[in-house]
């Protein structure tokens, strides 16, 4: 009975212990397998990514200046005598001729200094014919001794300021023909009427502020546009000669924006360049003609001209090959063990959806043409095999 009792306790302890060596077994078995090596990851495989290959071409790049338009000929119409307006023969805008009567300034009061010149004349001619009556008489007198010779110096004397003062009315029935033709103003030019701010009946002189209209010859027009110092300096490189004259005698066509953004269909020619920059703004102010006999085109309109510069030898980017951080233009240049690096380069222009690259890559460098989000320096990629050469010729 006292054994019984006895053993009952034992039983438990080894239950125990058998449990709590259990535990730490499996305590040992977890810390054996974490400090187990681990197994290497499979290795990721490198990107198949599209590569171009870059070689130098020639390319034409276009720079737009702002421009205002002015006609061949721009004309103030003033009134070169003190009247009132008879009579207005135009409307405004109305394209005249040459020659064609614009205005009518009464002409009544002309018309009778006129006479009065003209009457004028009249007796100075009468006069010299009196006086030449007198030498006439005289003559035979002073042959004969009857009168001194002196009586005939005067005759003659007064024959001499007769024979001028014919002159001088003459040169009164002129003026007075002159001031009645004023009273007509006819068109110096061909062209476009502006506005009329006088009506009939206004009493119009010479020294009026305001002019009775203006007139534009705008068969050909000339377009004002300025360069600032630099670019002047480019454009003598890329333009050059021996003379200033015979620099614009080589110069290519120019085209003309519109206010509208579309182009005149016509090209013009650079036909002027200033003698020297304006020290108020630093730019010099060149000009190029443009045929207009349509008339689309008038003075006061403003546009853009367009320069075309060349460019050889220069290499082509697709701007969508390139990443721009911090107004800094990146590509990812692919180097001869298939690794990328970003590189930044230098932009001259853009040509279409091409960037023109001044420095940072050179003939037959390869760059990553898409799919580069994702890459980082010194990342390993697949140059895709389609990959060819990249240039463009326009």
């Amino acid at each position: 009975m006292n054994c019984i009792d006895n053993y009952k306790p034992v039983s438990n302890n080894v239950k125990l212990f058998n449990e709590w060596i259990i535990l730490l077994a499996l305590a040992v078995l977890l810390f054996l397998a974490s400090c187990a090596p681990k197994q290497e990851q499979a290795t990721v495989a490198a990107p198949i990514l599209p590569v171009i290959t870059l070689n130098e071409t020639a390319q034409q790049t276009f720079v737009d200046y702002p421009a205002a338009i002015q006609g061949a000929v721009d004309l103030e119409i003033r009134p070169q005598i003190a009247g009132t307006i008879d009579q207005i023969y135009v409307n405004e805008g109305q394209l005249v001729n040459k020659g064609q009567l614009l205005f009518q300034i009464s002409a009544l009061p002309f018309k009778a200094q006129l006479n009065n010149a003209k009457a004028a004349l009249a007796a100075a001619q009468a006069a010299v014919l009196n006086t030449q009556l007198e030498i006439d008489k005289l003559t035979p007198l002073v042959q004969n001794k009857v009168v001194s010779a002196f009586q005939l110096q005067t005759a003659k004397t007064a024959h001499q300021i007769a024979l001028a003062n014919v002159e001088q009315a003459k040169a009164g029935v002129n003026s007075a023909q002159i001031n009645l033709n004023y009273t007509q103003i006819k068109a110096p030019i061909s062209g476009y009427i502006g506005r009329l701010p006088k009506k009939s009946g206004s009493l119009v002189g010479p020294t009026d502020v305001d002019a009775l209209t203006s007139l534009s010859d705008v068969h050909e027009v000339h377009v004002y546009f300025s360069l600032a110092e630099l670019d002047f300096i480019n454009f003598n490189t890329q333009y050059q000669g021996s003379s200033v004259a015979d620099r614009i005698k080589h110069l290519p066509a120019v085209s003309l924006v519109l206010a509208d953004h579309t182009v005149y269909p016509l090209k013009g020619k650079i036909d002027m360049i200033d003698g020297q920059f304006d020290k108020t703004t630093g730019a010099i102010t060149l000009r190029a003609s443009f045929a207009n006999e349509k008339g689309l085109l008038r003075s006061g309109n403003t546009g853009k001209i367009r320069l075309g510069l060349d460019h050889n030898h220069v290499l082509l980017v697709p701007q969508a090959a390139t990443i721009e951080i911090q107004d800094k233009v990146f590509v990812y240049a692919v180097g001869k063990d298939n690794k990328v690096s970003k590189l930044p380069i230098k932009v001259l222009g853009t040509s279409g959806t091409d960037y023109l690259i001044e420095e940072g890559l050179k003939s037959g460098d390869q760059i990553v043409s898409k799919g580069f989000e994702s890459l980082k320096e010194g990342d390993l990629i697949q140059p895709e095999k389609a990959a060819t050469a990249y240039h463009t010729i326009k």
